[in-house]
């Protein structure tokens, strides 16, 4: 567990308050009033974190990070800093700081995040990511997920279309089912791309409210409108000079996609609330389980902004259709899982490899992963894994299944109240019965369930809310 606290800042006032709330917290606190004082303080003696200002006075955050790593490359920082600075932040998180914390400094904030770490096991994994964005592998299946490159040939020409786009600057536009990897190839991208060292910033479309979709990209201004507290820097500009990723990118609404279209021709963008302008130098990548062309030619997508991501196009393939893959992805998957458990396994049973490969994995790679991780836990320790320790779907007749009504399913209760069986929830009982079938006969993606039930999809996110709050 972090105990030992580094708090580093020329703000007095701060240090003194940052340190008698963790102090009180049960943590041990020191302060430096300065990096290089900081530094010292940290050579002589031992910490499970560092939390500085991104500015002091002798040196900024990037160097202070630099220094600190030299001594210690495992150390784990937190950057506190102004609005302004918040690109700079998302580079040093990039150079190895674990996160940023905007001023004005909430002390509450900075228990949860030390208390996240804890939970959660973050330092370790957050270790793990760095090493995998900053080692490609070789083609052989190797240590990271996000380079893992298989031998099935639609993997190979996958492949070989990102070395080709990957140098350029063109808009890259990707569709994939869900759980293909859209945003590891745009990783990836990015990765052997001339932005390389540039912040890379991703973005779920399909979560954005039309209310708040112009504020998460461009940000807005205190006082923009209701609620809008303080500023809010955009994903715009926290990928300004590096690559920014829009998945689900069909789901934005009309006027969204408009200004959205203006960025991208002109190269420039405003807050929300704001006229001045800001120059936008960005690559952008977009991704979509739906075909873009399909939505502008029903009028849900504007054309001209289509054509103006479609510089590129890679079509990810399913997981059912790089079967050669299976066996080394489980293997990888195994072994990622294996560490994050601490645990030795050592391997599938040949009856577990066979449904592997014959299982057509509608979730594909997502689902491959959560399925292994489900029976690395289950599994106990320098034990094959069995079928035992998996879903029994997986071993079942996978050939495509009809819903008719002599085909039950156990799903979750309806979370309602008990009392007396009204009108109204009656209907709304049947109602959350009818989605919960169709969820797990697609394996809970979400877009196919919206497709069967005939209503779009935000209007599933929104029932399922329902549910959830009334649980």
């Amino acid at each position: 567990m972090l105990k030992k606290i580094l708090i580093i800042d020329d703000d007095t006032d701060l240090c003194m308050l940052l340190s008698r709330f963790l102090t009180k917290n049960g943590y041990e606190a020191e302060v430096a009033y300065s990096g290089n004082k900081g530094i010292a303080k940290y050579k002589a003696e031992s910490f499970d974190a560092v939390i500085s200002d991104f500015r002091l006075g002798d040196m900024d955050g990037m160097q202070l990070i630099e220094k600190l790593k030299q001594l210690d490359s495992r150390v784990i920082i937190l950057i506190i800093t102004g609005y302004s600075d918040i690109r700079q932040a998302t580079e040093a998180i990039r150079m190895g700081a674990y996160d940023y914390i905007p001023k004005p400094l909430i002390p509450e904030e900075v228990l949860n995040i030390l208390k996240q770490m804890t939970a959660t096991n973050f330092v370790k994994k957050r270790r793990q990511l760095l090493q995998e964005e900053t080692a490609p592998q070789e083609n052989t299946g190797g240590s990271s997920e996000a380079f893992f490159i298989g031998s099935a040939e639609a993997t190979r020409f996958l492949y070989q279309q990102v070395e080709v786009v990957a140098p350029t600057n063109y808009s890259v536009l990707l569709y994939g089912e869900s759980g293909t990897g859209k945003e590891v190839i745009a990783r990836t991208i990015h990765h052997y791309s001339k932005r390389a060292h540039q912040p890379f910033v991703a973005l779920d479309c399909g979560t954005l409210s039309k209310e708040l979709a112009g504020s998460e990209l461009f940000g807005h201004v205190k006082g923009a409108f209701t609620g809008a507290l303080q500023e809010k820097i955009g994903h715009f500009e926290m990928a300004n000079g590096g690559t920014l990723f829009l998945d689900e990118i069909g789901n934005l609404s009309l006027d969204i996609q408009a200004s959205l279209l203006r960025t991208i021709q002109e190269r420039v963008f405003k807050r929300v609330g704001c006229n001045k302008e800001i120059v936008a130098d960005i690559r952008i990548i977009v991704a979509s389980n739906e075909n873009l062309k399909t939505a502008y030619q029903k009028g849900k997508f504007r054309e001209d902004l289509y054509h103006r991501f479609n510089e590129f196009t890679i079509q990810l393939p399913p997981l059912r259709e790089r079967v050669e893959d299976i066996k080394p992805l489980a293997g990888f998957f195994l072994k990622k899982s294996c560490e994050e458990n601490e645990k030795e396994i050592p391997g599938f049973s040949e009856s577990v490899l066979k449904a592997f490969q014959k299982y057509p994995w509608y979730g594909n790679l997502r689902e491959m992963r959560n399925v292994i991780r489900r029976a690395v836990l289950l599994t106990p320790a320098n034990n094959m894994i069995e079928e035992a320790a998996l879903l029994p779907e997986i071993f079942e007749d996978n050939s495509p299944q009809v819903m008719t009504p002599e085909q039950p399913i156990t799903v979750p209760q309806y979370p309602f109240s008990n009392g007396a069986a009204v009108l109204k929830e009656a209907s709304a009982r049947a109602e959350y019965q009818a989605i919960m079938n169709v969820l797990q006969r697609v394996n809970f993606n979400k877009k196919k369930a919206a497709e069967l039930l005939k209503i779009d999809r935000k209007t599933l996110y929104n029932k399922l809310k329902l549910f959830q709050e009334q649980e």
